[in-house]
């Protein structure tokens, strides 16, 4: 017989969900051709606009994101076209597979895991490759808690023929991301990251350019056709079944969102991300991001030498209660991932560092107890808002 743990949920994504959002989801089912559920829908393509910073439309998948990446592919490029894709990571391989799937002419610039593409290296690639229809990007590479430079790799397509297609999946919502004022063409993100409900919906808009390229498109396509969305979309409705209760919850989350204002809900995963990695730090461990830039929803952190990098998810899940996520691919065992997003606030910045001490002393590891609580609360003390 042990004491009482609760259970807390720290992957990146899926998150936690608030109980506003959960009492939604409770709520009676009904039928998604009528007036009722229209209502519902315009609500949320009305808030999913707020949250992309776009006048364009946000269309609203059953699917995970990887659906919505599927869409943007399929929808916007043709046979033979040639795409560049910016690689740094699992999810950037994602845009490489989706591409080469369609058989289209892939030019990857690839960097090693923990480094990031540089927006001159993006200019450069795009000056040689003249004829790119496309840039395939991830925002926020969620597999190694780098965030690529959005706004200045927007700057630099945006002057081309070329559409930028981003992956916003972990960075909507909880990172500045400006779809029309930094000139993005296709924009995607997930339900299960910053907007707090569960797995299953996917969103994505596209720009005036990217319509463009919508009207020529000749991939297969058939589920995720956007021209089905659009024809729906005068009936205020969409061409398949949704998500009901998801989009009913998606709406209770936005008006969250809302009512503490997208600059303040940035502003929060700013200043957790902060406290989460000067904590980490203090313990001697490595971040495993090596760029500039920090992605606001997911620290990576190296596991420490005579560690076994596989135990300390599980240690923090089964004993201490604490859900992480480890590394994927051929990074499994070689770094731990501490996600942050969506429904966190200070407290969980305490939480999850407790539960890593308390691992990392049952492994062996030598550091001064305390001493990441101590270092993030400065943080928190210091930029934390109320």
């Amino acid at each position: 017989m042990g004491m009482l743990v609760k259970y807390h949920l720290y992957a990146p994504g899926p998150v936690e969900i608030p109980p506003e959002v959960l009492n939604e989801m409770s709520k009676p089912i009904f039928h998604h051709r009528t007036s009722q559920f229209s209502e519902v829908l315009v609500n949320a393509w009305e808030g999913l606009k707020y949250i992309f910073q776009t006048k364009e439309h946000v269309y609203i998948l059953a699917s995970s994101g990887t659906g919505a990446m599927n869409a943007a592919v399929e929808n916007t490029l043709s046979e033979g076209d040639k795409v560049i894709v910016l690689s740094f990571g699992k999810f950037g391989e994602r845009w490489e597979k989706i591409a080469k799937a369609y058989n289209l002419n892939v030019v990857t610039i690839r960097k090693d895991y923990g480094y990031c593409v540089e927006p001159e290296e993006v200019e450069e690639v795009l000056r040689s490759n003249p004829d790119a229809k496309a840039v395939l990007l991830q925002h926020s590479e969620t597999s190694t808690g780098v965030s690529s430079d959005l706004k200045e790799i927007s700057k630099v397509v945006s002057k081309t023929e070329a559409m930028l297609i981003v992956d916003g999946i972990t960075s909507v919502g909880c990172d500045e991301v400006k779809m029309d004022k930094w000139g993005i063409d296709v924009l995607i993100a997930g339900s299960q990251k910053s907007f707090m409900i569960p797995p299953g919906l996917s969103f994505i808009s596209l720009s005036y350019k990217a319509k463009k390229y919508m009207e020529k498109s000749n991939l297969p396509k058939f589920y995720f056709n956007l021209k089905e969305e659009e024809k729906a979309l005068s009936d205020k409705t969409t061409a398949w079944t949704p998500g009901i209760t998801l989009i009913m919850a998606l709406n209770k989350s936005i008006e969250l969102m809302k009512k503490e204002g997208l600059e303040n809900v940035i502003k929060r995963h700013r200043v957790v991300s902060e406290a989460i990695r000067e904590g980490v730090k203090a313990l001697g461990l490595k971040l495993f991001c090596k760029y500039r830039l920090f992605s606001n929803a997911v620290t990576a952190v190296e596991v420490p030498q005579g560690i076994d990098g596989n135990q300390i998810p599980k240690i923090m899940r089964n004993k201490y209660g604490t859900e992480i996520a480890g590394g994927q691919g051929s990074m499994k065992g070689q770094i731990f991932r501490l996600g942050h997003l969506g429904y966190v606030d200070k407290g969980d910045v305490v939480v999850m560092l407790q539960s890593l001490e308390f691992t990392l002393r049952d492994l062996g590891y030598k550091f001064e107890p305390g001493l990441s609580l101590s270092i993030a609360n400065k943080v928190l003390m210091e930029k934390y808002e109320f």
